[in-house]
């Protein structure tokens, strides 16, 4: 299997930005998001377990999952969150499982904003690289990307794990909280440590 670093960070921290920036530099990336939306789509193998543990009105007419509907109701009820992630996390480590191997670029990338919360990744990964910026960015970036309401945007904040908690579990740290070109110079850094890591690894 090929070196795996695992990406994680706090919503809008701008993990996403970060792993386009290793893929354009050549490494192959798996994102449990992008798993957790095909999962959810109209077909996917995780709506009908959904259905039946929730009910129709959290299934779009077509077929897909409501998602406005369920994030109101997963922030403000934790035992709602907790019977979606028993759904979907063992949905996601078969996927993410199954694409592994398939890795062909000298370093892979496994996007898991719980990384830190979710056990299993552990054995998957070799270094975790944490995206970090304030939290009063997170909160800014979110509700512009996603229209939701600062009340709204904590209450995700809340779910997942602290701040310094994600830094303490950290290898390496990029901090997002200026401009693009000062982003891009830091995956650059560690996209050639990445390769430097991965060729011993293989070695």
């Amino acid at each position: 299997m090929a070196f795996i670093i695992g990406l994680t960070g706090g919503i809008g921290s701008g993990k996403t930005s970060v792993a386009d920036l290793f893929q354009k530099l050549g490494a192959e990336i798996i994102d449990t998001d992008h798993i957790a939306h095909q999962l959810t789509q109209s077909g996917g193998s995780a709506i009908d377990p959904i259905r039946i543990t929730f009910g129709d009105r959290f299934i779009r007419d077509n077929g897909a999952l409501n998602r406005a509907v369920m994030r109101q109701s997963v922030f403000s009820d934790d035992a709602i969150r907790h019977k979606l992630e028993a759904i979907l996390h063992p949905l996601i480590y078969q996927e993410v499982l199954r694409r592994l191997p398939l890795i062909q670029s000298r370093y892979g990338m496994l996007v898991v904003p719980l990384l830190v919360e979710t056990e299993e990744y552990a054995a998957l990964i070799h270094r975790v690289l944490v995206v970090d910026c304030p939290e009063s960015l997170q909160i800014y970036r979110t509700m512009q990307r996603s229209k939701l309401q600062e009340q709204e945007v904590r209450k995700v904040m809340a779910a997942q794990c602290s701040r310094s908690e994600r830094l303490a579990f950290a290898d390496d740290v990029i901090v997002n909280d200026s401009d693009s070109q000062h982003l891009q110079q830091q995956v650059q850094i560690l996209h050639q440590k990445y390769l430097a890591l991965a060729d011993k690894y293989r070695a």
